[in-house]
């Protein structure tokens, strides 16, 4: 299963475990556990730390394809249940590493957080193995297990588990149940799964206050947002050695979620994972600290801004760059957020394997819309593509290509109307022809919107101007109408919301705070008081 280059390279990762890792398989029967076998057992080659015994623990194992991760004969609360291959491999390696005491990913803030829960936790996280969504909460979960014997999580192949996902009317990953109940459905950040689990737990959030948590001294830069534009904005601003801060609730932002890059220059094809990683691995060449799965709750304008972060944390910053990008634009029409993750989603990567033989529909005929319908074509029985204008939206390449399917058709003139579910599960769309104003409806499966971003400004109002769409306005250096406040890429007013423009727009934004860092020193007062705190 595992080639050979695969394995030397983990031999290379294993030279680092400082813990004996035991793998426990559940004995019993399954048509995928000589798969399962032969994975663990070929990564227990890669190191003389790594073991795999065979034991009967019904009633705590899953199934005979599940298994725990014991470091030095004790259990992690670490829990696989499926073979996780795909995506979901580096989850696994990850675990391994991190139960072998590698240092965990977390910001130190936010272990603390989790460290202070009291109440016996019990996370179980749907997951496809064709989600590039899933692996992020996986391993933030299994991180929460080693941080805090309170908890447990474990990972669950919906493709292997077909009666619990039909049980729990799961119909997009991933699908987060605690203590049995659904915790979050569908594309989730880590941010957000703090705040549910700071909202479930209250008292892990007095972490802000802690006496001995490390006061960051002042920054000169701090840059709000972890997308192509933020990192960007981040690079150059440490290049010109200044203290430097990056807020994201997750590095890569809509980047992360794309799968086929093909317009950024000088790369002739890439993913969205593969440039996310290739844009946090130039990051970390240089001394910025990053402050990830985190947001700005709260924003303090003057010569000296103040951010105050979502795990309480607050500290002082000279200037600001916005780059906080934008999310999936929602259809505003009844039945949408009832049924978002049973049959409503956005991200046809992450969900459109649920799908599978079934008929769905795309909400949207422009770039992103079109693509999504030629990527569901090859899993699903049909698409259909509905669009509000009466032309469709994508470039003529696309659009040639869409025509191509035997399986897709599309409707023009489409105002979606209702999204229809009965028992829990969307049944079918509801929608008016604009040039009859008849109303129609179609039976199906899924729905998949894709009919534009949002700019993620709500913090932002009453800061810096905006416009009546909630975009930035800024001028040609990135200036916002507040001083010492800059921004760039998706979130703000400037046009063609493409990963090299938002590249660009972070540089600039950079150098214009660089420029009126030079023209507004620091007083000398709060030079002084910065050194204090250091």
């Amino acid at each position: 299963m595992l080639t050979q280059d695969i394995l030397t390279a983990l031999q290379g990762y294993m030279k680092d475990l400082k813990n004996d890792i035991t793998f426990v398989v559940q004995t019993g029967q399954h048509e995928k556990r000589s798969e399962l076998m032969e994975m663990l057992n070929q990564l227990a080659t890669t190191s003389s730390k790594i073991s795999v015994v065979e034991e009967d623990r019904s009633g705590v194992l899953r199934s005979a394809v599940s298994f725990a991760v014991q470091a030095n004969g004790k259990d992690t609360g670490i829990t696989f249940s499926g073979v996780p291959g795909g995506h979901e491999f580096n989850s696994l390696i990850l675990a391994i590493l991190q139960a072998g005491g590698s240092k965990l990913k977390l910001d130190e803030s936010i272990q603390n957080m989790v460290k202070k829960v009291k109440d016996k936790l019990k996370f179980q996280v749907y997951i496809s193995l064709s989600c590039h969504a899933c692996p992020d909460v996986v391993q933030a979960m299994n991180q929460f297990a080693l941080l805090n014997p309170n908890i447990e999580a474990e990972m669950i192949d919906g493709g292997v588990y077909p009666d619990l996902v039909e049980q729990n009317k799961i119909q997009g990953v991933p699908t987060v149940f605690m203590n049995g109940k659904v915790f979050a459905s569908g594309k989730v950040e880590i941010a957000g799964i703090i705040e549910k689990l700071s909202a479930a737990q209250p008292e892990i959030l007095a972490v802000g206050s802690d006496i001995d948590a490390p006061k960051m001294p002042m920054q000169d830069v701090t840059v709000i947002g972890g997308g192509p534009a933020g990192i960007s904005a981040a690079i150059y601003a440490a290049r010109k050695g200044l203290k430097v801060t990056i807020v994201a609730d997750r590095f890569g932002g809509q980047v992360k979620d794309t799968m086929g890059i093909e317009n950024l220059i000088s790369v002739k094809y890439t993913t969205g994972p593969e440039l996310t990683g290739s844009l946090v691995n130039h990051l970390d060449q240089h001394e910025i600290t990053k402050k990830e799965h985190m947001r700005v709750d709260k924003i303090e304008k003057g010569m000296i801004k103040t951010l105050t972060l979502s795990n309480g944390e607050v500290f002082k910053t000279r200037s600001i760059i916005i780059a906080t990008g934008a999310n999936w634009r929602e259809l505003g029409v009844p039945g949408e957020k009832e049924n978002i993750g049973n049959g409503v989603a956005y991200c046809p990567h992450c969900d459109g394997p649920f799908y599978k033989g079934k008929d769905v529909a795309v909400i949207g005929g422009g770039n992103s819309g079109v693509e999504a319908a030629l990527d569901l074509a090859g899993i699903v029985k049909s698409v259909t593509v509905y669009e509000f204008m009466p032309e469709l939206k994508a470039d003529k390449v696309l659009i040639d290509q869409l025509y191509k399917r035997t399986n897709v058709s599309v409707v023009k003139n489409a105002a979606t109307k209702q999204v229809i579910a009965e028992n829990g599960k969307v049944t079918a769309i509801e929608y008016i022809d604009r040039a009859t104003n008849e109303v129609h409806q179609q039976k199906l499966h899924g729905i998949f919107v894709q009919i534009g971003l949002v700019p993620n400004s709500k913090v932002l109002q009453g800061v810096v101007d905006l416009t009546k769409h909630g975009e930035v306005l800024i001028n040609e250096k990135g200036a916002t109408s507040e001083s010492g406040i800059f921004a760039c890429g998706d979130v703000t007013t400037v046009p063609y919301k493409q990963i090299v423009v938002a590249i660009g727009e972070g540089t600039k934004a950079s150098l214009a705070a660089f420029d009126y860092l030079l023209m507004n020193p620091a007083p000398v007062e709060v030079e002084e008081l910065d050194e204090q705190a250091a």
